[in-house]
């Protein structure tokens, strides 16, 4: 399973007087992520027009050629869009997000401020641990419904598409519970989901003595259901000092394998891991890399593995940023996601990501532009459908109030986002 589907056709649509368009095409035709300068390609156009028609980018260019060839095609069915000279680029692909819990982590949030570190809040019973009783205690119905919510907050601030993990219930029913409620509020939202199971988030408590045997339960019995009812196209590990070891993380994805699955990993967020043993995997994603050593950062140039930069997170902790300068000169690809979660992230902005990426990463706007578009649907494997704004694609959109691309970036907890199209279908906002 790559992406849930959505079920309504959308009417024919010509979006028209674009100031700037960013199609964020390759100039040479390739389906590869961008590394190095190839982050600041954005291919823009000027005076521009799109047309979408059953929900895939019909055509692109001048306004007044596609325009033309929209109004012959379609007539009085054609849907005409004024852009009022805004910016209009590739919806953003949130490729890292948290969205099934019950309740905001408000006393984490309090004791963080006294002074407490994320491992001694986990160590006292505060942290995932604490989200665990609510998630439990839902109804798939009470999930769904706050997903679909959150989707739709993401969605505002220009986000069509979304990589949604399960990792609150932390048992085989609450788990595959949250994984039903993704792909229910999916079904009632437009745009597009890709589901993880993250059932290997940390040691729920009853298994605290024994840890393997949860890695066990994780890999015998999480992932074979998920897999065979197709409930996530990814399984990923919080591997972490306090969650789970390389050594773990080798077996979970052993039989994510096995069952036909992708793989992504939170690591190294507080402490470096030894991300060679993980390589043979080929993952999808390594998330977060804010403790990444010098040896694993020469190697992550080599992968095809993207390397999914959370700030956000690191904002909301107080702790230090990801290297992405390092990473961008080295020919690593990177991404940028919310990491939405109610403990260490609890945004649904991608501007604000793209705000910290420039401020705190030393970030180029069209840098921050390509990671959360391109590189990000590379991240979940949608790159052939999504990211950029080329014939044959999803029609994804995101239709900015702003004469500037960089104004994205630069305007901090504005709304700047006018307008949406997930898959054909408009949403003004």
């Amino acid at each position: 399973m790559s992406a849930i589907p959505t079920q309504s056709v959308a009417k024919p649509l010509l979006l028209t007087n674009i100031g700037q368009l960013l199609t964020l095409k390759d100039v040479a035709g390739r389906n590869e992520p961008r590394r190095g300068r190839e982050l600041l390609e954005l291919g823009i156009l000027q005076n521009a027009a799109v047309f979408c028609r059953d929900g895939k980018i019909a055509a692109v260019g001048s306004e007044v050629e596609v325009g033309a060839r929209a109004t012959q095609e379609m007539g009085a069915d054609l849907r005409v869009f004024d852009c009022r000279r805004g910016t209009l680029l590739p919806g953003f692909v949130d490729s890292h997000t948290h969205p099934v819990f019950v309740s905001p982590r408000l006393i984490d949030f309090e004791q963080r401020i006294q002074g407490n570190t994320y491992e001694e809040i986990a160590k006292a019973g505060g942290g995932i641990r604490s989200s665990i009783e609510g998630v439990r205690n839902a109804s798939e119905e009470e999930l769904a419904s706050t997903v679909l919510r959150v989707f739709e907050d993401m969605e505002r601030e220009g986000t069509t598409t979304i990589e949604a993990k399960s990792g609150y219930g932390l048992s085989t029913d609450s788990e595959l519970k949250s994984l039903r409620a993704i792909r229910r509020a999916a079904q009632q939202w437009p745009g597009t989901v890709t589901s993880t199971l993250l059932g290997a988030h940390v040691v729920p408590e009853e298994f605290q003595q024994r840890p393997d045997s949860y890695v066990d339960l994780v890999c015998n019995e999480m992932i074979p259901k998920a897999a065979r009812e197709k409930l996530a196209a990814f399984v990923d590990v919080f591997c972490e000092r306090g969650a789970f070891t390389i050594a773990q993380t080798e077996r979970v994805f052993d039989a994510a394998q096995r069952a036909g699955l992708g793989m992504r990993a939170h690591v190294c967020q507080f402490t470096p891991q030894d991300l060679s043993k993980l390589a043979r995997f080929e993952p999808a994603s390594y998330d977060h890399l804010d403790c990444l050593t010098d040896k694993d950062l020469q190697s992550l140039a080599q992968q095809r593995t993207i390397a999914t930069l959370l700030p956000g997170a690191s904002y909301f902790l107080a702790h230090s940023y990801p290297i992405a300068r390092r990473l961008i000169d080295a020919g690593a690809a990177i991404a940028l996601a919310t990491d939405f979660n109610p403990g260490t992230s609890p945004t649904t902005s991608m501007p604000l990501v793209l705000s910290l990426a420039c401020t705190q990463m030393r970030m180029a706007p069209a840098e921050a532009i390509s990671a959360a578009t391109v590189n990000a649907a590379h991240a979940v494997r949608l790159d052939r459908q999504k990211g950029s704004i080329e014939t044959g694609k999803d029609a994804d959109l995101a239709i900015f109030d702003t004469k500037d691309y960089r104004e994205i970036c630069y305007w901090f907890g504005r709304e700047t986002c006018r307008a949406t199209v997930l898959k054909g279908q408009l949403a003004i906002h």
